[in-house]
Order: C-alpha cells, then structure tokens, then sequence
C-alpha cells in the first residue's frame, strides 16, 4: 500500500476541491475603454462605465425596474403570431434559433410591454431586448407594438417606447417589413387619442425600425453615445464613396442636427421622461374654472351692446 497515493493524495483532492469556486460573472470589461468593472459597481452605476462613461445595453427587465416607480411594473401577454410562417432557413432554422434565443432572454421575443406609475402617473412602456435576436423586429414585435398602443388608450396613458434593435428580422420576409406600417398606424391611434408619444432611443437604434416608430415621436430622447441611422456607416460611405464625419450616426451628432431632441445619460433618463410627460399631459386635463358673473355686469353690458347678455 502506498500511503501517498492512497492517504495523503486524497487529503490534499479533498482540500482543494472543498475551497468556494469564485464567480465567473464578478467583473465585466467595458468594450469602450476595456476597463475591469466589480459587478456591484456596474449595477449601482446603472451599467454605465464609470471611466468612460460607456453606456452598456440593457435587457428590458433592468429597463423597465429602473424607469417605473419603486420599480414596480406589470406586464401583458402578447398576441402569439404564427411561427416562421416562410420555413426559413438559412445555417439553421429559423424555429432553432427562436428556441436559443428564449432559451437565453427568457423571453418569447424581443418586446416586452409594460405598464405602471412613472412619477405617480399611468405609463405604458414598450421595451425591446437586443439579446434577443438583435431586438429585430418581426411579427411579435409588430403585435407587441400595437398591444401597447391599444394599451395606452384605453388606460388614457402616455407611451413609451424604447427601441434596441438591428431593424427589420430578415427570417420572416416581406411579413417583417409588414410591421414598419402596422406600427407606423398604432403610434397614430395614440396621437389620435391626444396621448404623448416618447421614444427613447438607444444603442442601435437602426434599420427598419428607425425608418418606422421609432423617429416619429411627440419628443425624442436618446441616451448618450447611442448608435441611431438606417444604414450602417460602411454601407453608406460605400455608398456615396466618402468618409463619414467624426461621431455620425451618434446620438450628440444628431441632436447638433436636429434629429433629436435631448441626449441624457441614464442616470437621468427617468427624471427627464417624467418631467417631459408632465408637460405633455399637464394640458390634457385642464381643471374646471368657476366663473362668477354680477348681475349689474350683465345688465350693463346689454345695455352697451343693445341686446341680451344672453339667451336661453
């Protein structure tokens, strides 16, 4: 018998094995600056890079807790569309990479719809997921989207959207870019009913959804640094055969040009939505005013004008 192998080899497997295993997700590198970030850090900073100010993507449930008050939120179940209607396939199938992409977001697809108190008042928020199939948008979205419109209405209630999304999902066709006007008509029924429309625009925000909802808000706001255009850069320079001017496509590069109307960082994002919605619905309901009339008021003014002050 040898005592190493069968005594102190053991021992010393057992030692080892028995030491706590440290946590694969304690740090996170920002992909700006590349510096190491403590997870607690990072959470308490909102994800945003406290070295460079890089704001990281957020899924909708960390979007939604941070914007409605004491993060208290309910959400609705969507309308189910058919699924991959066109058999697409490309490396895989399409049903494949839809059972990957719930199986990683927990979602059934890339928008949740939400509603609850911002500031003390009903809001119904849109949020996209970019881990989910790059927040395209395809037929969940569209119905998700005209959900949320419906939703607005009927509780009388601003809309917030906030997209995060590559654009149009190329899996489900012509039916994909069907939703371009389908959502283009549910942001006119909340406009119609006389509700704020806001879109809260993030990183990227780009194809077919910027060509859609996602620049026809009331007001936009777009967090700092977000990547916000139709084509990318490189298709576009290709395009016109010159080199694109420092930061376009950005957010602060838009707003020098008009496109937008405020850039925030996120940290402020919530304070300026609610600030934004009481202006925009300050008006909707105006507080009746009594109006008290004098008699003698009355009779003088018939008496100047040669008529009744007023008729039955």
């Amino acid at each position: 018998m040898n005592w190493l192998t069968n005594y102190i080899r053991p021992k010393i497997r057992a030692l080892v094995s028995s030491r706590p295993e440290t946590p694969d997700n304690l740090w996170t590198k920002c992909p700006n600056c590349e510096a190491m970030l403590f997870h607690r850090d990072l959470e308490a900073n909102l994800h945003v890079c406290q070295h460079c100010g890089h704001h990281m993507r957020l899924s909708p449930t960390k979007r939604l807790a941070m914007l409605f008050d004491d993060g208290k939120y309910e959400t609705i179940e969507l309308p189910k569309p058919a699924v991959d209607p066109l058999k697409f396939r490309d490396t895989e199938r399409y049903t494949d990479r839809l059972k990957k992409a719930q199986t990683k977001t927990g979602a059934s697809d890339a928008i949740v719809v939400a509603h609850g108190k911002m500031g003390g008042s009903d809001t119904v928020v849109a949020a996209f997921d970019f881990g989910f199939m790059g927040g395209s948008m395809g037929m969940a979205v569209g119905e998700g989207l005209v959900a949320a419109a419906k939703l607005a209405v009927m509780q009388h209630a601003p809309l917030v959207v906030v997209p995060a999304s590559g654009g149009a999902r190329m899996q489900e066709g012509i039916l994909s870019l069907m939703q371009m006007p389908r959502s283009i008509i549910a942001v006119e029924q909340v406009k119609d009913a006389g509700l704020p429309y806001i879109v809260v625009l993030t990183d990227p925000t780009t194809g077919g959804v910027t060509a859609s909802f996602a620049m026809l808000g009331d007001i936009h706001i777009a967090e700092r640094g977000s990547q916000i255009g139709f084509a990318g850069a490189r298709v576009i320079e290709e395009t016109i055969r010159e080199t694109l001017p420092e930061g376009f496509q950005r957010a602060e590069y838009l707003l020098d040009h008009g496109m937008v109307d405020v850039v925030v960082v996120r940290k402020d994002l919530r304070e300026t939505l609610i600030r934004t919605l009481g202006h925009l619905m300050g008006g909707a309901h105006p507080a009746p005013v009594e109006i008290v009339v004098d008699p003698a008021d009355l009779a003088a003014a018939a008496s100047i004008e040669g008529e009744p002050a007023y008729r039955a």
